[in-house]
């Protein structure tokens, strides 16, 4: 027998790309070293992204399962990339749909949404968007033989929680996950190394259920992105949810629990998807639907009445791109392309507005279904290190929310602003508030505004362990960490003891679609606020560390104050704690200049002392607790004085 073999190319692992979208799905790898999107046995390279459970534990997914779905409304999950790292609460459930929503009976549950199928069966959305990449996996061995590691595409607006989600499904359906890829940037991949443009771009993602857009500049295989913004719970879903209300009120349905009721919401969110598919093409469309007594109503549904009940969601898209263009710091005009990409983009309202809002006519080149699985086909190639495009290509994408912590006073610390480039890192430095304190309590927050109890809360966790020192003297060094897929380290450091802490941040829930986009507006609408809030919470904080640290130094070294001076100190606190008492930054940090007046000569004879101290031969350890009650004093009081 011979121990030679013919080599077999397509028998080693080759990576692959997925857009795992809200409606279809594509899987693409490279062929010939251009992006090629692989096909069924009928030659589609779209998957529908529906998932069905059959009564005999069968999972059907695909095309097959989309028939099945308005037989089976509540056993049929499509669309289910909107739920994706949501809890149980949130709105998603609660519009236009046909599932039946199993109740939390725990607090773990109800960090998730919970479908209930047949028989008795219940599947959350990381098990249901597994379903739909392990056909693609398998449509993609049927091709390649040996399929090897993946990239994900998931939107740019993707907050913690659906990108980890998206990764869990990923692994759930056995695929090595090499990153996960914002959908613009892999469509911006895709076109620029297709069609050898350099320049300044746009890109606008519309799919079924997520809306992105991206502000990004191409420049000989460098990809950075300047801004991103979005939505994502605003698509062509809910194009056909606004059509099914208008169809369902002719077919005189009440919407209810009922399977019935559910089987109708089906055939109405299905006909309606139909009718806006049609009329991309057409001026008008009929549609024959049942009403009650077994008979049956025609609807004439023209283009003009479905552009008039679409323009609102459509306007929502204008929102987010004004402000990615203003945080990138550059005109419309100024654009040398607007890309479309996602399914929605072939509605001709759409593909209007995009040249209306922008003022020029966007690009469509590349099938706008098939360009973000294109680009995660070419990336997956290059970190599988098989591309000769590896040393030509360098991708900058940006955090879409900023990162920080909460710090004395509920204020919101930036250590990672938005739109900070990725990977990051950033280190910060704090100290402790209060004498002998032995611990550090972090939260960590993401959001805009500039308290935390505006922002979303995203992790807490405690240092504990410090060794026991004045106010001031300790040294607490957190580092923040996103890695390539958009996920964030937290690690806290002492520096004086050396202990140290890490955590991953995986917040139970997603952002909800009103919460990110409010994050972003309340933001611009509460600034002036916001920034007064902010300054109010620093001088009281300031203002309370001011009033402890000096009330101690007079414990200490009060015999150096004569009568006089004794009286101006003592009432200088009492108007500042008076003070602390109000809301009138101003009123506070007067009653601190007041009190850096009062103090400015006891500090300095007290700093004499503790000099004189250490000449004489005290304790070392007495002498620097003295030194730093001083010195502390001075420097918070000078520390306000240079803030005026």
């Amino acid at each position: 027998m011979s121990l030679l073999e013919i080599f077999d190319p397509a028998a080693s692992p080759r990576p692959i790309g997925i857009d795992l979208g809200t409606t279809n799905s594509i899987v693409a790898r490279l062929r010939d070293g251009a992006p090629d999107a692989i096909r069924d046995c009928d030659g589609e390279a779209l998957v529908p992204s529906a998932v069905f459970y059959d009564r005999t534990g069968r999972v059907v997914v695909g095309r097959e399962a989309q028939r099945m779905a308005a037989a089976h409304p509540t056993d049929t999950i499509v669309s289910v990339k909107r739920f994706m790292g949501k809890g149980a609460d949130d709105a998603e459930t609660r519009r236009l749909g046909t599932y039946e929503f199993a109740s939390p009976t725990s607090p773990e549950e109800a960090r998730s949404v919970r479908f209930r199928v047949a028989p008795e069966r219940v599947v959350t959305p990381v098990e249901v968007s597994a379903e739909i990449l392990r056909a693609l996996h398998q449509l993609a061995e049927d091709e390649l033989r040996s399929v090897g590691p993946a990239v994900i595409t998931v939107p740019a607006y993707f907050d913690d929680a659906q990108r980890q989600a998206t990764k869990d499904a990923g692994r759930l359906a056995g695929l090595e996950v090499l990153r996960l890829l914002n959908e613009p940037t892999a469509a911006a991949l895709a076109y620029g190394l297709e069609q050898k443009q350099n320049g300044l771009f746009a890109v606008y993602d519309l799919g079924g259920g997520t809306f992105d857009v991206t502000v990004l500049r191409l420049e000989d295989g460098v990809f950075q992105v300047k801004s991103t913004g979005g939505d994502s719970a605003l698509g062509g879903d809910d194009m056909d949810r606004a059509l099914a209300e208008v169809l369902l009120r002719a077919m005189a349905v009440t919407v209810d629990a009922s399977v019935a009721s559910r089987e109708l919401v089906r055939l109405a969110l299905d006909a309606a998807r139909q009718a806006k598919h049609a009329l991309t093409e057409r001026d008008a469309v009929e549609l024959t639907l049942p009403v009650k007594g077994g008979e049956e109503t025609t609807v004439r549904v023209t283009r003009a009445a479905f552009e008039e009940l679409v323009a609102p969601i459509v306007a929502k898209t204008g929102v987010s791109c004004r402000r990615a263009l203003r945080d990138a710091g550059v005109r419309a005009e100024e654009l040398d392309g607007v890309i479309l990409v996602g399914g929605s983009t072939r509605v001709p309202y759409v593909r209007r507005y995009v040249a209306e809002l922008f003022g020029k006519e966007p690009l469509a080149n590349i099938d706008p279904d098939l360009v973000v699985a294109y680009g995660a086909a070419i990336q997956a190639d290059i970190l599988a290190g098989d591309s000769h495009r590896a040393d030509e290509i360098l991708l900058l994408d940006v955090l879409p929310l900023s990162l920080g912590l909460e710090t004395m006073g509920g204020v919101a610390e930036k250590v990672l602003p938005r739109n900070t480039t990725i990977p990051a890192g950033a280190k910060q430095v704090f100290t402790t508030y209060a004498d002998n304190q032995t611990g550090f309590e972090l939260h960590i927050v993401q959001g805009e505004r500039e308290l935390a109890a505006d922002c979303r809360s995203l992790a807490r966790f405690t240092l504990r362990g410090i060794p026991p020192v004045a106010a001031g003297m300790a040294r607490l060094e957190v580092t923040f960490k996103v890695d390539a897929d958009g996920l964030l380290t937290v690690s806290a450091k002492e520096l004086t003891t050396g202990l140290e802490q890490h955590v991953e941040v995986t917040p139970s829930y997603g952002l909800t679609d009103a919460e990110v986009e409010e994050m972003l507006l309340d933001a611009l609408d509460h600034g002036e606020e916001d920034m007064q809030k902010r300054q109010l919470a620093e001088r009281k904080v300031e203002g309370a560390r001011i009033l402890q640290a000096t009330r101690g130094a007079l414990e200490k070294d009060g015999d150096l104050l004569d009568a006089d001076e004794r009286a101006r100190v003592l009432a200088a606190l009492d108007d500042l704690a008076t003070a602390l008492e109000s809301d009138v930054s101003a009123r506070i940090q007067g009653r601190v200049d007041e009190l850096d007046a009062a103090t400015k000569g006891w500090a300095g004879r007290r700093m004499d002392r503790a000099i004189g101290q250490a000449i004489a031969g005290k304790v070392l350890d007495e002498v620097d607790a003295s030194v730093a009650h001083a010195r502390g004093v001075e420097a918070h009081v000078d520390e306000h004085a240079r803030r005026r």
